[in-house]
């Protein structure tokens, strides 16, 4: 079974190596990894082509893509397009995954098939600590039980369910509600698969970041059908976000 992983990037070259090379070092042995480049202006894509040989050399299909794109979930929706595999992973190119991320998938979905899977996730701070974010699936969902660096979709239900909407911050967790929506095969392992590096406009601590995160947050349960009762939800998770991270 062929998995494929999606690395979007931009002025990426302080990071992607690490991400990079945890696809590269994985025990699964049938993989196809895709990197979307938005025309980065310093070395990310002449690094990512540094690998060419080494992913040739482990048989594994490696392809990297860089021009203009609309934003990262434009990014993401087109590697989701070119991707080959009947599983697809996306890890940023900040993160990385455990050396057998792709064969706990993989093992996964032969014992119970699955739609969607995610697992268990290491949180880094900024200033280096770290902590283990769990997986959990419960009858009312929240996104502080689900973790996107973990996450794998079948090519199958993104062809159902449709890709990323590219309308705000969170239009993961959009395409995650979606997929609970439709009654999918949700199965969740906890067991460490990825590392996360805290960053980027999704934890902006100012008070207007934080409002707006809610706010777009928010957005993704009412376009769902959600109740007006989870704009509280909402407000706690990034309120969390500013305490843990």
């Amino acid at each position: 079974m062929l998995i494929s992983v999606i690395t979007v990037c931009f002025n990426s070259e302080r990071t992607i190596r690490n991400t990079i090379e945890s696809v590269l070092n994985q025990t699964y042995d049938n993989v196809e990894y895709i990197v979307v480049d938005g025309l980065s202006e310093d070395g990310t894509v002449q690094i990512a082509q540094e690998y060419e040989q080494r992913f040739a050399d482990k048989g594994y299909r490696y392809k990297i893509i860089s021009e203009k794109d609309n934003g990262i979930y434009d990014a993401m929706n087109k590697g989701i397009r070119t991707a080959s595999g009947e599983i697809i992973g996306i890890i940023n190119s900040d993160d990385w995954y455990e050396p057998k991320a792709l064969e706990t998938v993989a093992n996964a979905y032969k014992a119970t098939p699955f739609d969607m899977f995610y697992a268990d996730l290491r949180i880094i701070r900024e200033n280096g600590s770290s902590f283990i974010k769990h997986s959990r699936f419960e009858k009312y969902p929240s996104s502080r039980n689900w973790n996107h660096p973990t996450t794998f979709i079948t090519k199958k239900t993104y062809d159902e369910c449709g890709l990323f909407a590219c309308q705000g911050f969170y239009d993961d967790y959009d395409l995650v509600l979606r997929i609970r929506h439709a009654g999918k095969k949700i199965v969740i392992v906890n067991e460490l698969l990825a590392n996360f590096r805290v960053g980027g406009v999704s934890n902006k601590k100012s008070l207007k970041a934080c409002l707006n995160r809610v706010n777009d947050r928010y957005r993704c349960y009412h376009d769902n059908g959600y109740s007006c009762l989870y704009y509280v939800e909402c407000l706690a998770t990034e309120l969390a976000k500013l305490i843990i991270c």
